[in-house]
């Protein structure tokens, strides 16, 4: 498997698949755990036909945290080739500030971590965009002006 990033506009709108939100809720990380898994993933899912990438960012967040008030934004998009078939998505960071109750769809738990989980569902992936979503932060922090 390979995991490639990418400048947000490198790869076709059309072609993004996937929405991949790195969340924040008071200073820690929320991962979320599928009900019929035992492994922990950073709240993202698949793109609904023809629905904007970014609107996709907003619902899985939804769905898949409960998260009510927050802020999202985009930080890259990537590739992952599995077996030569190529497919691309979008990943965002995000700052919860509420939560609701997490909706009774297919998130069986969320909970914070100080740094992602080591039982992650996608550890050939998951780990790379974490990376992208430090880089990202340590950037704009950076390039803060004072």
């Amino acid at each position: 498997m390979k995991v490639e990033i990418l400048k947000i506009g490198q790869v076709e709108e059309s072609k993004l698949k996937f929405a991949v939100i790195s969340t924040r809720f008071q200073n820690k990380w929320v991962f979320v755990r599928h009900k019929d898994r035992d492994t922990w993933e950073i709240p993202g899912g698949h793109r609904e036909i023809d629905e904007n990438i970014n609107d996709t960012a907003k619902r899985e967040l939804f769905e898949e945290t409960g998260a009510k008030i927050f802020k999202i934004e985009p930080v890259c998009d990537y590739s992952v080739t599995k077996e030569s078939v190529t497919s691309f998505g979008r990943l965002f960071i995000s700052e919860v500030s509420e939560f609701t109750d997490l909706p009774n769809l297919e998130i069986g738990e969320l909970r914070y971590f100080n740094e992602p989980p080591s039982n992650l569902t996608y550890p050939d992936i998951q780990p790379y965009l974490y990376e992208q979503t430090i880089l990202f932060l340590d950037n704009s922090f950076n390039n803060m002006r004072i």
